[in-house]
């Protein structure tokens, strides 16, 4: 075998092993990607998740289309994950929590079982339901502030990664003054999660965000308002006259 000869062979053999370690290398790391994803939506591979959705009001099994948008969003990131959904409608998801990850979609005046987990989970939390006085409809009330919802202009959600124990699936709400905001943060949760990760390493967050001239921009500009995860899960005081917890009527629109 001359040199030139022997060149080339080494030349090629260099190459197939250079590519055989990049190769190692991106599943690798696409591997422990997956990984972290599935842990942190607590979908290991072949696992059943339920999607929990509300009712648009006035209408028998019809689901507001933005809130479908959601459900396709979480679907896709079920999907990824190597899991299964089934999907529930909010009364008809008559069972605990933390056997199996749970998307519950929808404020709590349309969902009873969002309206359950806010009493249970998140009790520092009042979302008001009254059509009256209009200025109040669908205002959030976290930790002695309140959050007015500017229809189309400025609008607020909670999305919410609870646990009830170290080996218990976790739950995510995504409670919003308007479907939109659903939709909204159910994106902001498919593109962040791996941020949400690193900084949330107990497992357990409540973010207040705010969706930004949704009439113009759907549901694509969405800021953080805050981390509002120890005033949500702190019960307010208990009023000295009643000696229960202030209430106010509780959420969404």
């Amino acid at each position: 075998m001359n040199e030139d000869v022997r060149n080339i062979v080494l030349g090629v053999l260099a190459t197939g092993v250079s590519a055989s370690f990049g190769w190692l290398g991106r599943t690798y790391g696409w591997r422990r990607r997956l990984r972290r994803k599935q842990a942190f939506f607590g979908l290991p591979g072949g696992s059943e998740c339920l999607l929990v959705v509300n009712r648009e009001s006035g209408g028998d099994n019809v689901v507001h289309r933005y809130d479908v948008f959601a459900l396709l969003e979480l679907s896709a990131l079920v999907k990824d994950c190597g899991a299964q959904a089934r999907i529930l409608p909010h009364d008809r998801a008559h069972q605990g929590f933390g056997d199996r990850t749970e998307f519950c979609v929808g404020g709590p005046y349309s969902n009873r079982r969002m309206a359950a987990h806010l009493t249970t989970l998140l009790p520092g939390v009042r979302m008001n339901v009254d059509v009256e006085p209009p200025e109040l409809r669908g205002s959030v009330t976290i930790g002695g502030e309140r959050y007015l919802m500017e229809k189309g202009l400025a609008e607020y959600v909670l999305l919410a990664r609870l646990t009830a124990g170290e080996d218990h699936r976790p739950v995510f709400l995504f409670c919003g003054q308007r479907a939109i905001t659903n939709q909204a943060a159910t994106r902001y949760l498919a593109r962040h999660h791996e941020a949400l990760s690193r900084r949330h390493r107990d497992g357990s967050f409540v973010l207040l965000l705010k969706v930004v001239n949704s009439e113009a921009y759907g549901p694509d500009v969405v800021e953080l308002v805050a981390d509002v995860t120890r005033a949500a899960r702190t019960a307010p005081p208990a009023s000295p006259a009643s000696g229960s917890p202030a209430a106010e009527p509780a959420a969404t629109a």
